[in-house]
């Protein structure tokens, strides 16, 4: 009965071993992890640029508020 009992448990052993992922799933798997990290990165990447645009172009935006604002307070004198 030792022996039996022995059988299946190695029999067991080996049946679970060999219902785990093959190394081409793990391969498949791990590039598939890889290439999803390397959009998120670009996404970050592309957030970062649109938000540094932004940024320029409110800066801008109030440097030129800021320009007509002192042209309408200090207007030319016309040439006569």
């Amino acid at each position: 009965m030792k022996k039996l009992f022995a059988l299946f448990i190695v029999a067991g052993m080996v049946a679970f071993v060999a219902c785990g992922p093959s190394a081409k799933e793990k391969a498949a798997e791990k590039a598939k992890q890889d290439s999803i990290a390397q959009a998120d990165s670009m996404r970050k990447v592309d957030s970062i640029a649109l938000i540094e645009k932004a940024k320029q172009d409110s800066v801008a935006k109030a440097d030129s508020i800021a320009k007509a604002a002192t042209e309408k307070k200090a207007p030319e004198k016309k040439k006569k």
